[in-house]
């Protein structure tokens, strides 16, 4: 995955400052085929780079507080990548939490990939197709091209098809209901 960072030079002209691989990007050994990229991020009342610093280094939880954003791009393995006698799901949950902080912390063991988190997510499927699992037992296909907007709800990705799925994000933090 190629990103194009721009800014401003010295004469307050619009420049590309940086242009190559997203620098913060996982590939899991303990889930072949799964993913996770962070191309970028923003902190609540942090003015616009100028110089286009890159601020994902220091993204040490990967939801928002609120005003904040994160952008995140997930590649998903079919489902039955974790039906493979190989899969060590307390392995996958480790790597989780070292690579994915502050998004693994929500995912409920009881229910694998189910999580809740006080963001709006706005969602599009890149490549693939995955179904969208909610509380009420819906299951909701999504393709390529397709979008969701996620609005703080409980919710599960589940990739049926035989294909792995990439899915871009971008997290916006809101207020926890009180």
């Amino acid at each position: 995955m190629r990103r194009v960072v721009t800014g401003h030079d010295e004469h307050g002209k619009s420049v590309v400052v940086s242009d190559g691989p997203v620098p913060r990007s996982h590939e899991f050994a303990s889930l072949p085929g799964w993913v996770s990229a962070l191309p970028w991020a923003t902190e609540p009342g942090a003015p616009v780079s100028r110089t286009g610093e890159d601020p994902t280094p220091k993204v040490d939880d990967f939801v928002p507080s609120p005003g904040g954003t994160r952008f995140i791009v997930l590649t998903l393995p079919p489902d039955a990548a974790m039906g493979d006698p190989a899969f060590d799901p307390v392995a996958f949950g480790q790597e989780q939490l070292a690579q994915s902080p502050g998004i693994a912390e929500y995912m409920e063991i009881e229910n694998p990939g189910v999580h809740t988190t006080p963001t709006v997510d706005y969602g599009i499927v890149l490549n693939g197709e995955v179904t969208l699992e909610l509380d009420d037992g819906a299951l909701t296909r999504l393709a390529t091209g397709d979008i969701v907007v996620q609005n703080g709800t409980r919710h599960g990705w589940r990739n049926h098809s035989d294909r792995p799925v990439t899915l871009a994000f971008v997290l916006i933090g809101v207020p926890a209901e009180g």
